[in-house]
């Protein structure tokens, strides 16, 4: 009609940046299963109580009353596990998307924390390699800064990032031009094929080669001689390190190796920024480890950057995916999210992990198949690695801002002054002096939150009970790869310390069956109980390695008679096992993994979660004190042959072997005992005394401990078993074997004095 006017549509909704979606299947069978497997726990519950009101003997109620407090552990670990399988979400991201409807400008800076320790434990060219895989992230190099935190306060460290910053300014534009995947340079050059070989990646390779042998040349020397400094600059920095500077007592030394504004690459474009930090330290203060260098990177980088964006790193971990950044950012520039949304956490995922994974170093439930689950209520928690946050989750909850200090470290704040100007280089020598978190909210209320070892669970954790969500990001292709132990000693301290983190947590005003469920709701809370009780495996464990094995020796039967109840024991067995066995499939893994996963379960349930128990209560008690273990991720030949071939490292001397040592040979025993008594009195006899229970479970256990035997008897290599480990085992075994026949023989007359 003339002279009519129309409306104009609406614009279309923006294409979405990702996508959730689930199983309903898989749900409905975990929630049926969960049922039916509950009802028989109640019915083991209920033939316990009867047990022991019917025990006819103190011994035998002792061993009832054992048995009743690990199946209630069991039962109640098993209940928390099953918080992770109500709600599984698998999410998708489209990274491309965003690069369309986006320009370099639309898109936030990133701050990236890379943290090491022990140049020793951790090798300067490890560090290197992380430092460039980031730096070559396919973003806008002008929005991206990394900081790297020395904690060790090592010149050898500093040395090796300088020669990598050198480096930078040819490898950063090679990854441009020929559009590298593989963007750490020892990786890269490792699986490039003849295809991609060419004049450039020749010289490429040998500008890295140098600047490798260079950086191992100063190690091996343990310190940067004047030949291999360039100039007065270089001279003035390392002349910081004197006779009285030591990891423990130094000062803050902030170096910027490169500046985004001035430092250009070799095609004359612009650098990422990259900046050393060893922060203060002092005898006289009291400095957490990790989380303690992560708020003083924190602090440091508001001055400097203040990037909304927080990629938190550790330096064994690399860049594995260039798109990596932007597939975080599907999430962080979502508004429906943004506004709760604390992290984005990647898997850990690990290179150089034997065929069958014999230390179940890939934790693929712990880093993937239980994140999934808490996906689906409030997000998985914080690994310490691989994590984008987003600042503002560091200052308190989503409506509720933090008292922090000056405004300089607001998350609001920008910065305009360039970062190697000395006003911004003094506040932030300031920030991060030793005595700058006395009598503030740093480290309880603001920042990595301190109270337990394990400061990043305990963090997210945090975050969480303050009304922040986050999300599992897990890609097809990895976004970051680590290093893994290859001795089980390293496995086994990691663990140790988390298992002592852990606790602390559990045991505290914040605990999560408590604070935890008020704050996030019964299955959240659930699902943080599960990692917070995770050392006390180490009970039914040990129970279950010691004591039906000790009773078949002394001839007493532990288990109930009736077809009933074995059909009972068989179900809460096979269907627990067969779960846990199904879903790791599901994942991907195989059955030999599945297999070493439970096994190292049971070997860190009678090692490291018992010591860690240990070591907490002796804390608790005031009569030891513990701290940071840093893994080794240094590689001898001899062990990583050993270990490329399966077989387990025991050629150290550490009372973690013994009770492992202790439980190999008691099962070994018992299974020998119980087929003589089968030879001599016949199977009508052994069902008669109602031991086959107790047989099973012994032959179950040897069958696991068989890399203990062979480090035992078989093996002369330098990973077998220490010969005084299983003479001590012996002796204390023979020890406890002995001390039933004790009491019984001397009890009675005790008893009459």
């Amino acid at each position: 009609m003339a002279g009519s006017t129309t409306t104009p549509p609406p614009p279309p909704p923006p294409s979405p940046l990702h996508s959730t979606y689930s199983s309903p299947f898989i749900t409905a069978f975990n929630r049926l299963f969960a049922a039916v497997y509950s009802a028989a726990i109640f019915a083991l519950f209920y033939h316990h109580i009867l047990s022991i009101l019917r025990s006819s003997s103190i011994s035998s109620s002792l061993i009832s009353l054992a048995l009743l407090l690990s199946d209630f552990i069991l039962a109640f670990l098993w209940v928390a596990g099953q918080s992770f399988r109500m709600i599984p979400v698998r999410r998708r991201e489209f990274p491309q998307k965003l690069k369309r409807v986006a320009e370099d400008s639309d898109f936030p800076a990133v701050d990236v924390f890379i943290c090491t320790t022990d140049p020793e434990k951790e090798p300067p060219m490890s560090v290197v390699n992380s430092v460039l895989s980031v730096m070559a992230y396919d973003y806008p190099v002008g929005k991206i800064s990394v900081y790297i935190s020395d904690d060790g306060g090592s010149a050898l460290t500093l040395f090796a990032l300088t020669a990598a910053a050198k480096f930078a300014k040819h490898w950063l534009p090679f990854c441009n031009e020929n559009e590298v995947v593989e963007r750490n340079p020892e990786a890269f050059f490792a699986s490039t094929n003849d295809e991609f070989w060419n004049f450039d990646t020749e010289k490429i390779k040998e500008m890295y080669e140098e600047m490798k042998m260079k950086v191992e040349d100063v190690v091996e020397k343990g310190e940067v001689g004047d030949e291999f400094m360039d100039g007065e600059e270089d001279r003035f920095t390392f002349s910081k390190w004197t006779k009285s500077f030591t990891p423990q007592s130094h000062p803050t030394i902030i170096k910027v190796l490169l500046e985004s504004k001035n430092d250009r690459d070799m095609m004359g474009h612009s650098l990422p920024n990259l900046i050393y930090i060893s922060r203060e330290k002092s005898k006289a203060f009291h400095h957490h480890f990790k989380g303690g260098a992560l708020n003083a990177l924190l602090r440091v980088s508001a001055t400097m950057t203040n990037a909304p964006i927080v990629l938190n790193l550790d330096c064994d971990m690399y860049s594995n995916d260039p798109q990596t950044l932007y597939r975080a950012l599907c999430y962080a520039l979502d508004p429906k999210l943004k506004s709760t949304l604390s992290y984005i956490q990647f898997p850990q995922c690990f290179k150089g992990v034997s065929k069958s994974d014999i230390y179940a170093s890939e934790m693929n439930r712990t880093f993937k198949i239980n994140p999934s689950g808490m996906d689906g209520l409030l997000g998985p928690d914080y690994f310490g690695t691989g994590t984008f946050f987003t600042r503002r989750a560091f200052f308190g909850g989503p409506s509720s801002l933090e008292s922090f200090g000056p405004f300089e470290l607001s998350p609001d704040y920008v910065v305009r002054k360039p970062i190697g100007c000395q006003q911004t280089l003094d506040l932030a020598h300031e920030v991060a002096a030793c005595d700058y978190e006395n009598n503030t909210k740093w480290g309880s209320k603001v920042g990595i939150r301190y109270g337990s070892l394990v400061e990043d669970f305990y963090t997210g954790y945090c975050m969480h009970c303050e009304g922040w969500r986050s999300i599992l990001c897990n890609p097809n292709r990895a976004a970051f790869y680590g290093d893994v132990p290859i001795s089980l000693l390293d496995a086994l301290n990691q663990i140790k310390r988390w298992a002592v983190g852990l606790l602390e947590v559990t045991f505290s005003k914040s605990c999560p069956i408590t604070y935890g469920m008020k704050s996030m709701g019964l299955l959240m809370g659930l699902c943080y109980a599960y990692y917070s009780f995770w050392p006390l495996w180490s009970i039914p464990i040990l129970v279950y390695a010691f004591l039906p094995q000790s009773a078949l020796i002394y001839g007493v039967s532990i288990f109930p008679k009736g077809d009933q109840l074995v059909f009972l024991y068989t179900f809460l067995f096979f269907g627990a096992y067969g779960q846990d066995l199904v879903e790791l499939l599901m994942s991907g893994s195989t059955f030999r993994k599945w297999w070493n996963e439970q096994r190292m379960w049971m070997i860190r349930g009678v090692s490291c979660h018992f010591y860690g128990l240990i070591e907490f209560i002796l804390k608790s008690l005031g009569i030891s004190s513990y701290g940071f273990e840093v893994t080794s991720k240094v590689m001898e030949e001899e062990r990583t042959k050993r270990y490329n071939e399966e077989k387990f490292e025991f050629g150290v001397w550490t009372p973690m072997f013994i009770p492992l040592a202790m439980a190999a040979i008691l099962n070994f025993g018992c299974l020998v005992i119980g087929f003589m008594r089968i030879f001599k009195d016949g199977w009508n006899d052994l069902d008669k005394i109602s031991m086959f229970g107790q047989m099973f479970i012994a032959g179950f256990v040897t069958l696991n401990c068989w890399p203990i035997y062979e480090a035992m008897v078989f093996r002369n290599d330098g990973g077998k078993m220490p010969l005084s480990i299983t003479f001590i085992s012996i002796v204390l075994l023979l020890g406890f074997l002995s001390i039933p026949f004790l009491i019984s023989t001397y009890l009675p007359y005790l008893l009459l004095f």
